[in-house]
């Protein structure tokens, strides 16, 4: 390997939370970790149609944590702007990310067809989508056999990556790379997402290894989660109060993870009276309905709990369950006035189908529109959150009057204490903050670990971190 600098950079999920990109420049090879799409408003979707930060075609290996559109939705972009190497991921994040890629880049076409009908894109270079169906499928050759948990695999000469499970989704994984520099390797660790302990369905995260740099996340890095069965217990309350006035209940849904979660908790509640039995539940969602079949085929990823009651019963199926792929399905579903509950996509609100039934439901005062997931700056579901008195939805000003929940506890991300229990206290040299609002997340998580005597330091977008001048200081 070349004797010049190794150096990170960030490229996405810099002092922000989404469009999640690492770059590890190893001499003249180079590594990249996540290519994520930018969410929220119209400035960050903006940014994904802006240069990377560095060549595509420069990339050798991509390694990617996890199928979430803000760890994998600028991928296609990338192959059309000249990368050629491999893509290495777990089995089913592999599958996850083919629905979702797919998924994405139907959406920006069809947004780009209003958009252009409406005027709205004067501007040419955002004129077409960011990609096409047919630029997503063609991303999916690009992929390498899926990578097993624990087991060390070549990237390029002299570099070598472990993923280990991140408890996150299905499929998700913190990638430990570790570049052999003569007796004293280099390792350097990336979080990805990390999943909160104590979920239903998917195992805990691994703990962090011994590493010289930790690239880590800080989505709710300065908070605390609410206890789980508290939440559970608010999203059984929320139905019931929301169905005894005659409303719908709107869950803004993602379609990895929660969708799935939601369900499990609606069979339970089903099954213990907490929910009436007769309710119909319409998973509105193709990407959620892709996933959970997806998730039927990995049950190496489950709990062992979880997997067992798998065996018995199918967890995520219920009376009165539909599953809605078609458009005419969902559309049916604007002619119920009261008593459904429905999950849709997006879970931020920036798109999907669950714009439809916002605008059908925000304006009704005896409906309710649940939100169990994170809400990024700019995104229609923060606004909401926020207090919003009304809101804009196809150009049209929608009045907020529903009753608006939000159950925190429900996060598939590691709030500030089971970050600094995965992190542990070893002798790292130094902790990269990233994934994070930077006034809340990171800050307050540099101020901890500064506490317990960790090197911190939060990089700018593009920011040159050299770990090592040369071989020589590693040896």
């Amino acid at each position: 390997m070349s004797t010049e600098k190794i150096i990170y950079s960030c490229h996405g999920a810099a002092r922000e939370v989404t469009g999640s990109c690492h770059l590890l420049r190893c001499g003249d090879r180079h590594v990249l970790i996540d290519c994520g799409l930018f969410q929220g408003g119209r400035e960050q979707e903006r940014a994904n149609f802006e240069p990377f930060g560095f060549d595509p075609a420069s990339i050798d290996v991509l390694l990617l944590t996890h199928a979430h559109l803000d760890h994998c939705g600028r991928i296609p972009k990338l192959i059309r702007e000249g990368f050629h190497g491999r893509i290495l991921a777990t089995a089913a994040t592999r599958d996850l990310a083919r629905v979702v890629m797919l998924d994405a880049a139907g959406l920006q076409e069809e947004d780009a067809r209003r958009a252009q009908r409406s005027g709205r894109r004067r501007d040419e270079a955002y004129s077409e989508p960011l990609y096409t169906l047919d630029d997503a499928l063609h991303a999916m050759d690009y992929f390498a056999d899926p990578v097993a948990y624990d087991m060390d695999v070549p990237v390029i000469d002299g570099v070598r990556a472990r993923f280990q499970d991140a408890g996150h989704i299905l499929g998700s994984a913190s990638i430990l790379v570790t570049i052999e520099q003569g007796a004293q390797p280099l390792r350097i660790l990336f979080s990805g997402d990390l999943g909160n302990p104590g979920r239903p369905i998917l195992r805990n995260p691994v703990p962090a290894p011994e590493a010289n740099y930790v690239v880590m996340e800080t989505t709710y890095g300065d908070r605390p989660h609410r206890a789980l069965p508290d939440s559970v217990d608010e999203l059984y309350r929320a139905i019931q109060q929301t169905l005894a006035r005659g409303g719908n209940v709107i869950i803004p849904t993602f379609a990895l993870e929660r969708a799935q979660e939601v369900l499990y908790y609606l069979h339970r509640g089903i099954q213990g009276g907490q929910v009436p039995a007769h309710t119909p539940v319409f998973m509105d969602s193709p990407m959620a309905i892709s996933a959970t079949e997806i998730f039927r085929r990995h049950a190496e990823c489950f709990d062992d709990d979880f997997r067992k009651e798998l065996e018995q019963s199918d967890p995520f199926a219920m009376p009165n369950l539909h599953f809605c792929r078609d458009t005419a399905e969902s559309m049916a579903i604007n002619h119920i006035e009261s008593g459904a509950i429905i999950l849709a996509g997006s879970g931020m609100c920036t798109g999907g189908r669950v714009l439809h039934h916002l605008k059908n439901n925000l304006w009704r005062q005896r409906s309710s529109v649940v939100f169990v997931g994170y809400a990024a700056n700019g995104s229609l579901a923060r606004r909401i959150v926020d207090g919003a008195k009304s809101v804009r939805i196809f150009h049209e000003e929608i009045n907020v009057n529903a009753q608006i929940w939000t159950i925190n506890g429900f996060s598939a991300h590691a709030d500030q204490s089971a970050l600094l229990d995965w992190l542990g206290n070893t002798s790292r040299k130094r902790v990269l903050l990233v994934h994070g609002e930077y006034e809340r997340g990171m800050r307050a998580m540099e101020t901890c670990l500064e506490k317990l005597g960790f090197a911190c330091q939060i990089p700018q977008a593009q920011e040159a971190v050299v770990l090592a001048e040369s071989i020589t200081e590693l040896t």
